[in-house]
């Protein structure tokens, strides 16, 4: 499938019932896993900014939809597109942490968090969770409401910087 009508595709599906619960489950995991590697870390504390929090719904535009679009829209196969679906969901999910390097290098770099070992341990785990989402839904949905999730409840409650804070 070429890879418009794969983007196309996977913004025009809308997940059934039990495709939202699959992607439910897998993110669940995901969370639990990004918490405890960022809980061990030091990534993360209790420092609610609950105050700014409707400044905040932007993560869900950038970098939410804007990575997932990439990553997750373009990379990965939808169902039966590929025999090497496995193979292009590592692909992506790695792809996706070495994004993150590179943007620490060149866009943000004030950024320096994004080359830290736990960081990209968690990009690793946010991306590999959003993918299988993406592939098993055929939906690109999903993936930028976790992700979205995931980077506003950092910004908001547990001290993660702004874009404008690593630009400073």
């Amino acid at each position: 499938m070429p890879l418009l009508s794969r983007l196309k595709s996977t913004l025009l599906t809308w997940p059934k019932a039990g495709e939202w619960a699959i992607s439910l489950a897998i993110f669940c995991g995901a969370a639990v896993m990004i918490v405890a590697v960022a809980l061990v870390s030091g990534l993360i504390h209790w420092q609610p900014r609950l105050d700014t929090w409707p400044a905040r719904l932007s993560v869900f535009a950038v970098p939410a939809f804007a990575e997932e679009l990439v990553f997750r829209g373009l990379l990965v196969p939808g169902r039966g597109e590929s025999r090497h679906a496995v193979r292009w969901i590592a692909f992506g999910a790695l792809a996706f942490v070495l994004w993150h390097v590179i943007e620490a290098a060149t866009i943000l770099p004030g950024a320096g968090l994004f080359l830290h070992p736990a960081f990209l341990a968690c990009a690793g785990l946010l991306g590999l969770a959003c993918a299988v989402a993406r592939y098993r839904t055929g939906s690109l949905w999903p993936a930028v409401l976790f992700h979205g999730v995931v980077v506003f409840a950092w910004q908001v409650l547990f001290g993660g910087p702004t874009v404008q804070e690593l630009l400073r």
